[in-house]
């Protein structure tokens, strides 16, 4: 188990290398000089000249791409022209919400997709697993946005079950909290769920096709044991990868849903250095979110060898 870490180790260092190098380029690429963004349109040419200089914008793209390496290497990502704050505070002020929003998201997500494969695929081709395969294509087509709203428009203006909008953190009033995750983890969950479901009810399907599956109906086993102890282990592996890879695609979904329903989280915080023109807050999120994700799919990994031993040993 050693050698297969220290090999998926070796392994992501080259990802972490590109994905710096193309964060750098990303943000240093985009049209403006930001300079006349700090100082502003009034500023003299002599003034954006001298803070060019100072900035070490007016030397070399390989230079100013080493020297931002060296400083990231070092813990320092930069500190915001707009505010002042670092990446490193702005990110670690934000990063609890969107961690929260995300879990809750997962949860929900497995928390329906789960059930409604091993349903499915208990009954394949049956009435319930047509009708929630074709639930699942329909909810992977809605944008969303469009579900927000909707969510929005029945719960918080209809019904006046749950708030639209709003923040309160989980240390003063946890229950309070809750509520104002509910629809936003909701929104993002109804994506997820689809995606869940039709993977894992396609490997259940195939287990259940299984000779000691067989050789387990033919001892009598009853369908339930069948079904939650003998295929559905060796089907999840699977649903390992896929939950992995929809942590990057709720950190892509909450730029959105945070907006929406207005979250203080790092989705906000990119959109707001976006729209600030803030590069420095803007260049370390991103690379702070990418290598999240690749140290995400390394710890997915590593529950995959842990599931299946073939893997660590380089047999599968």
């Amino acid at each position: 188990m050693l050698n297969f870490v220290v090999r998926r180790l070796l392994a992501i260092l080259p990802v972490l290398l590109a994905v710096s190098l193309l964060t750098f380029l990303i943000a240093s690429l985009l049209p403006g000089d930001l300079a006349l963004v700090i100082l502003g349109d009034q500023a003299t040419p002599e003034n954006v000249a001298a803070l060019r200089r100072d900035m070490g914008l007016d030397q070399p793209l390989w230079w100013r791409y080493l020297s931002w390496l060296g400083h990231v290497l070092q813990g320092d990502l930069g500190r915001s022209f707009r505010t002042g704050q670092t990446v490193l505070q702005a990110v670690s002020e934000r990063i609890p919400v969107s961690l929260e929003l995300m879990l809750m998201a997962e949860f929900i997500g497995l928390l329906i997709g789960v059930p409604v494969a091993i349903a499915c695929a208990a009954r394949a081709g049956g009435a319930f697993d047509r009708f929630m395969t074709g639930s699942a294509f329909a909810m992977l087509s809605m944008p969303s946005f469009l579900v927000a709203i909707l969510l929005i428009y029945l719960f918080a203006v209809e019904l006046h079950w749950l708030p639209a909008t709003g923040y309160v953190p989980f240390t003063e009033a946890p229950l309070s909290n809750l509520r104002f995750f509910v629809l936003p983890a909701l929104t993002l969950a109804l994506a997820e769920w689809p995606g869940i479901m039709r993977v894992l009810r396609s490997d259940m399907i195939a287990t259940l096709q299984e000779d000691y599956i067989a050789l387990a109906k033919a001892k009598g086993l009853k369908p339930s044991r069948i079904l939650f102890v003998h295929a559905l282990k060796p089907s999840s592996l699977t649903l390992v990868t896929v939950t992995g890879i929809n942590i990057g695609r709720l950190l892509g979904g909450t730029l959105i849903v945070e907006s929406i329903f207005a979250l203080p989280g790092i989705g906000r915080l990119l959109v707001g250095a976006i729209y600030t023109r803030d590069l420095v807050i803007l260049q370390g999120v991103v690379l702070l979110v990418a290598c999240g994700f690749v140290i995400v799919n390394f710890i997915v990994d590593m529950l995959y060898a842990v599931l299946d031993p073939r893997i660590r040993h380089g047999h599968a």
